[in-house]
């Protein structure tokens, strides 16, 4: 089979994953407190990734300066992230929390030109137009709709893209590490990192929390975001990305909106409309535009 379509399948589940997280963390929100079932999330992915990083490349050595940025990822792409993602789904639904997820590429474009001063091409700079506008739509076109929204659409949608700035900088910061420090590690230590940063809260929540009302299907999510969306998903994506170009992982990361949306319909019964399409549409076009490279790039790339 063609090792480029075998790559290409496996970015997708990760991204199908992913979109899935967003419908599970939903459930997970209204099952566990936040603190709470973010602990027990990165204390399952530690326990598994910390024997896998050390059976493959051994721990690495790590600077100074590259623990303090791998602890500003932890910082904002677990913790801060986390607590945005699991209380915005409180108020708002799961379709529209993951068409707002899927901006997080052009997100990353345009903090990437403020701190990094890197040069905005055009399509990038149309590609963040349109998800600025296609986030828009769904709060001011949707606050017209009938359609049940959650409690607090706005509010939990704020919050949402909340979290999307704080994925677009665990992002950014990687790119000060990512030479020296592999995927797997960087992977590994922030989930230690957010099993650290949970853990004082956590113990609060816990303190007060009922664990004997928690059914199997809730501990059940708690293993699926800490086994197949924390481990699992980097697995297929980290082989997926090192056999096609940077451009083609972009293109596919189209695949996340979808998956959220299709799953949110069908497991959590949520109404689907046309702004909702309105905005999956800006969306899907400005991560194909923030994921558009230069033809010489290209040309590059596929030689």
């Amino acid at each position: 089979m063609n090792e480029h379509f075998v790559a290409s399948v496996k970015v997708i589940l990760a991204m199908i994953i992913v979109g899935s997280s967003v419908v599970a963390g939903k459930l997970l929100a209204q099952s566990f407190p936040v603190f709470l079932a973010s602990e027990l999330r990165f204390l399952v992915a530690t326990i598994i990734m910390v024997p896998i990083l050390i059976r493959i490349e051994g721990f690495p050595s790590i600077q100074k300066r590259e623990m303090l940025i791998l602890f500003l990822q932890g910082l904002f792409g677990v913790f801060l992230y986390s607590i945005f993602m699991l209380y915005g789904l409180t108020f708002t639904t799961a379709i529209e929390a993951g068409i707002i997820t899927s901006t997080i590429p052009a997100v990353t474009g345009g903090l990437a030109f403020l701190f990094l001063k890197e040069r905005l091409t055009k399509s990038v700079s149309v590609g963040i137009l349109l998800a600025v506008l296609g986030t828009l739509i769904i709060n001011v076109v949707g606050s017209a709709s009938d359609i049940e929204r959650g409690s607090s659409p706005i509010f939990g949608n704020l919050l949402i893209f909340g979290a999307v700035i704080c994925e677009a900088l665990f992002i950014i910061l990687g790119k000060f590490v990512s030479q020296r420090v592999s995927p797997l590690a960087i992977s590994t230590i922030v989930s230690v990192l957010g099993t650290i940063l949970f853990l004082p809260l956590s113990l609060y929540e816990g303190a007060k929390f009922n664990f004997e009302g928690v059914t199997m299907a809730e501990w059940g999510l708690i293993l699926y975001f800490g086994i197949v969306v924390t481990v699992i998903a980097f697995i297929l994506m980290y082989q997926g990305v090192s056999k096609v170009p940077a451009s083609t992982v972009g293109v596919l990361t189209g695949v996340l909106p979808i998956s959220s949306v299709i799953l949110s319909v069908l497991i959590l019964g949520e109404k689907i409309s046309f702004f909702h399409f309105i905005g999956i549409s800006f969306t899907l076009t400005a991560i194909l535009l923030s994921n558009k490279q230069p033809a010489k790039k290209l040309n590059r790339t596929n030689c």
